[in-house]
């Protein structure tokens, strides 16, 4: 009786599958992305907030935005805290913009209201279609080199440098030489489709921190008293918005929210595109269109990440692993919420995990979006922008500041070639909005 109503609720025999097949696609995507447990509060520590708490919020924003995916849009898309939005909250939203992590939550708070109004209108496909894809292009290696410049420097890779920004740390250095081994050991599971390699990568690397001491000299890794503990919720976190804040800096932030709308929307379209065609439920005579729950359920899952505290909430394109393992409903989906919420039992575990350990897979991450460079236009002049924009990412580290200039420049190329039509209205409304961003900016 339960499973004939499994089966009608998720469409399983619709869509030619089995309650077998279905979880052990969950598990398989929970193995290739639990390491967001470790990684995702890793990145968010550096704004202040408490690691523990952390760890709490990015299972409840996985827990929630999968659950929302598995029920309402009944496809196996998995969701949680984004990698790309977790290192603009940190970096950009707190540091370069010098505002609370509250504000910080309450930009991606309307940035979810916003996508989901998209969603649920037209607009978002005059968006897809209104935006150049060169920017596109930009923002996605920009961010990768982003992503990856962070883990070189939090792997202690990379140490600052008195004359040329960032220098090579000593090899002499066991943490060094641990972190470098753990980048060719990620890659090297990468390249072998292992699906939990980058979580094998920090097991491994943790287990090796016991014996290996750090910078100053004491063990890398710290292990806890306890293994398992009952978990306690950071209801501190909860609707932790600034609104205040937020208005009195928004000539300011208003650029950033674009952006961060802008960043989910792109980046959640192609993950929810790529896996649903790999599943057959997109593409097809039978599903020609993805699921437009699809986006509302992305959209929803951002709101109540922010709500619980946490950084926009998307879906992961680890979900491809699922989808190699058979997944076609939202039930493999379900398995990697219920995971989700068994592993916060284990956050003293996840807590003792040193962020060297953590720092391979930023890089990995980062590299895989690089992926994208190939893809560059053929003629120069289309090359400039996106170009322009990694240039400027990798040297400053000011990505918002290297969006404001691949998109300036974008729209002077189209002026000097007389290609009207290549400035749309999405296109004009941006340029006045970072130019904006770049005065405001200049202030601090």
């Amino acid at each position: 009786m339960f499973s004939s109503r499994l089966d009608r609720f998720f469409y399983i025999s619709q869509r030619q599958s089995n309650i077998s097949r279905e979880i052990i696609a969950g598990l398989t995507i929970f193995g290739s992305m639990a390491y967001i447990m470790a990684v995702n509060p890793a990145v968010l520590a550096v704004t202040g907030l408490a690691r523990h708490d952390m760890v709490m919020t990015t299972i409840a924003g996985a827990v929630a935005g999968t659950l929302i995916m598995a029920l309402w849009a009944r496809l196996p898309l998995a969701l949680a805290p984004a990698m790309s939005s977790n290192v603009l909250f940190a970096q950009v939203i707190v540091q370069q913009a010098h505002v609370s992590p509250t504000t910080a939550f309450t930009v991606v708070f309307f940035s979810g209201i916003c996508f989901t109004v998209l969603s649920l209108s037209k607009l978002r496909l005059k968006i897809i279609q209104g935006f150049p894809p060169t920017i596109i292009l930009g923002i996605q290696i920009s961010i990768g080199a982003f992503i990856a410049r962070i883990g070189f420097t939090t792997a202690g890779i990379a140490i600052p440098s008195a004359t040329n920004g960032l220098t090579f740390a000593s090899l002499s250095q066991p943490s060094v030489i641990l972190a470098l081994a753990g980048i060719f050991l990620c890659i090297l599971l990468y390249i072998l489709r292992i699906p939990a390699g980058l979580l094998l990568t920090i097991i491994l690397l943790t287990i090796l921190g016991i014996f290996i001491p750090g910078p100053d000299g004491t063990a890398l890794t710290r292990l806890p008293h306890k293994m398992i503990d009952w978990p306690h919720y950071p209801t501190h976190l909860l609707f932790a918005f600034n609104f205040h804040e937020f208005f009195q800096h928004l000539g300011l932030l208003v650029p950033i929210t674009l952006y961060v709308l802008l960043s989910d929307f792109f980046d959640a379209t192609g993950t929810m595109l790529s896996v649903t065609r790999r599943a057959g439920l997109c593409g097809t005579p039978s599903h020609p269109e993805l699921n437009p729950r699809a986006f509302s359920a992305d959209g929803a899952a951002s709101i109540l990440g922010a709500i619980l505290g946490t950084c926009t909430v998307s879906a992961y394109l680890e979900s491809l692993t699922g989808a190699e393992a058979g997944g076609r409903t939202g039930l493999s989906a379900l398995v990697v919420a219920l995971l989700f919420a068994v592993s916060c039992f284990f956050w003293p575990l996840i807590t003792a995990i040193p962020a060297l350990a953590t720092a391979p897979i930023l890089v990995v991450v980062g590299l895989g979006m690089l992926s994208g460079l190939p893809d560059l236009p053929p003629r120069a002049e289309d090359n400039l922008p996106p170009l322009c924009m990694l240039l400027i990412t990798v040297i400053t580290g000011n990505f918002m500041l290297a969006l404001a200039c691949g998109m300036l420049l974008y729209s002077l190329i189209a002026l000097i070639q007389r290609a009207f039509t290549r400035l749309t209205p999405i296109v004009l409304g941006l340029n006045v909005a970072f130019l904006c961003y770049m005065i405001l900016q200049s202030r601090f």
